[in-house]
């Protein structure tokens, strides 16, 4: 999929500042307020462009714990892959579920309050899910790099 150099301008500064006019933005990127208002159309319209949303500080939620999740499956089989990965889209302390490559076979980010939290979540979401065979978990120290901006150019 092409996308031309405005379009990637466009995008640049929306995955920055969703909340700007499309005035600002057209100011921003160099064309007029009508130009831009088609191109974010066009660009929703192509799927490029999702809905906008505000980002939430985990931590100022109680949410300061990144963990992530290794999960390796008993069975590969279509039906126990699609089970477990609906189960785990229900749960909303699962932020990202990954199908990956190599010796195992899912990755979960979670974002948790404590221990005990996570302990819940892996015991009665997770290592219940009939599929699973068995997981290995990594607790982030800290957060060194968090966007959610994707390159564009």
């Amino acid at each position: 999929m092409t996308i031309s150099g405005l379009d990637q301008r466009i995008l640049s500064v929306l995955q920055r500042d969703a909340s700007r006019s499309v005035a600002d933005l057209a100011e921003a990127v160099g064309t007029s307020a009508a130009t831009c208002w088609r191109r974010i159309r066009g660009l929703e319209d192509r799927g490029i462009l999702g809905p906008q949303v505000r980002l939430v500080d985990p931590a100022a939620v109680g949410r300061s714990m990144d963990v992530f999740c290794q999960v390796r499956m008993k069975s590969q089989d279509a039906r126990s892959r699609q089970d477990f990965q609906r189960s785990m889209e229900q749960e909303p302390t699962i932020v990202e579920v990954y199908k990956i490559s190599g010796e195992w076979d899912y990755l979960l980010h979670l974002l948790v309050r404590d221990m005990a939290d996570l302990e819940a979540i892996l015991m009665k979401h997770v290592l219940e899910h009939e599929a699973v065979a068995g997981t290995s978990t990594i607790f982030a120290m800290r957060r060194v790099k968090h966007t959610t901006e994707v390159p564009v150019g």
